[in-house]
C-alpha cells in the first residue's frame, strides 16, 4: 500500500502538488487523472523517491520511500519522457535493469520484444515515440517489481498496442503482487483499466473514487409520472444530482442502488421508467459538477 499524507512540493514560486494526501491500495489499478500542471508527474517522482516532498510524506509499505533503496527494488518508475542511456538498444537496457533488479525476466523479456516486433539490438534513439513507450512498458513488466508506476504511458501508443498493454497489465494482476499506478490526462484511456482514480486539479486532489462502488451507487433514470403532484412528491424522495425534462419525460441522475431508486419510483405508478446505464465520463461529470468544476475542460 502506499499512502500520501499532505505532501507539498513547490519549484520557487510555483506551487506544484498542493496538500495532497492519497492511499492506493495494494494489487489494484490506481489511475491518476489531470490536466498538463495538475502535478501528476510531481506527485508520481515523489512517489517513486525521485524528489523529496517539502512538507507531509509518502510511504509505502509503511516505509519512506526518499533515500531508502531497500524499497525503491520494489517498484519501477516510468516518466512520460523515459531515459535511455547513450546509443542503448533494447538489450543493453535490459542488462542495466538486471543489475539492479535482481527478479527481473530476461527470458520473458526477449520473448515479449519479439511480441511487439522491437529488434534487440536497434538503436533506441531510432524508435518512434510509440516505440519507446512499448520498450518502457515492457522493462517495467520484466523487471517484476510490485509496484509499477507509469506517467503517461498510453500517450503515443496506437489503439492496438494500447489494449496490448492493458492485457499485460491485467495478467500481471491476475498471476502476481502487482500494483499499477497511472496518470494521464485522459479518463478514457483508463476507464476500462482503473479499479480507483484520483483527480488532480491545480496540485490538489479533487476526488479520489472506487470506480465499481460509484457505478453501483449512482444512475441514470427516465421516467414519466402520472401527474405532476406525483412527479414533485417522488423526486423529492430521491438523491438526485442532476435534474431535466423534456416534455413529460424526466431525465435524473440520482444516488444510490437501482434497487432503491425503482422501489421510490414505483411507489407512484410512473406511466414509464427506466435505469439507462451511466458511461463513467458521465459519472464523472455528474460528481464534479456538484462541487463546481467542469470536468470535460479538466480531462477529456
Amino acid at each position: 500500500m502506499i499512502t500520501a499524507t499532505n505532501v507539498t512540493k513547490h519549484f520557487g514560486e510555483v506551487m506544484a502538488v498542493n496538500d495532497i494526501s492519497v492511499t492506493i491500495r495494494s494489487g489494484e489499478v490506481f489511475g491518476l487523472i489531470g490536466t498538463n500542471g495538475a502535478g501528476k508527474s510531481t506527485f508520481l517522482r515523489m512517489a517513486a523517491g525521485v524528489i523529496k516532498p517539502d512538507s507531509g510524506k509518502i510511504l509505502m509499505d509503511e516505509q519512506l520511500v526518499y533515500e531508502n533503496p531497500s524499497v525503491k527494488a520494489d517498484l519501477f518508475y516510468i516518466s512520460d519522457d523515459q531515459y535511455f542511456l547513450p546509443n542503448a538498444t533494447p538489450q543493453d537496457m535490459a542488462a542495466f535493469y538486471q543489475d539492479y533488479y535482481v527478479s527481473f525476466d530476461r527470458v520473458r523479456f526477449d520473448e515479449m520484444l519479439g511480441n511487439f516486433q522491437l529488434k534487440s539490438d536497434r538503436k533506441i534513439n531510432t524508435f518512434s515515440k510509440g516505440m519507446k513507450k512499448q520498450l518502457s512498458v515492457l522493462l517495467g513488466v520484466c523487471a517484476n517489481t510490485k509496484y509499477l508506476f507509469c506517467d503517461e504511458t498510453f500517450d503515443g501508443l496506437d489503439p492496438v498496442m494500447r489494449q496490448a498493454v492493458k492485457s499485460i497489465f491485467a495478467g500481471e494482476l491476475s498471476e502476481r503482487e502487482f500494483t499499477p499506478v497511472i496518470a494521464s490526462h485522459n479518463l478514457r484511456e483508463l476507464e476500462d483499466i482503473c479499479d480507483y482514480v484520483g483527480i488532480l486539479h491545480q496540485g490538489g486532489v479533487l476526488m479520489q473514487k472506487d470506480l465499481e462502488e460509484m457505478k453501483l451507487n449512482i444512475h441514470n433514470v427516465q421516467c414519466v409520472f402520472q401527474n405532476a403532484e406525483e412527479e414533485k412528491t417522488a423526486l423529492a424522495l430521491l438523491d438526485l444530482v442532476k435534474a431535466e425534462k423534456r416534455g413529460s419525460l424526466n431525465n435524473i441522475t440520482v444516488r444510490g442502488s437501482e434497487k432503491e431508486i425503482m422501489e421510490k419510483i414505483n411507489t407512484f405508478s410512473p406511466v414509464f421508467a427506466e435505469i439507462v446505464p451511466l458511461t463513467l465520463e458521465e459519472i464523472f461529470i455528474s460528481e464534479t459538477e456538484v462541487v463546481g468544476y467542469d470536468i470535460k475542460k479538466l480531462i477529456f
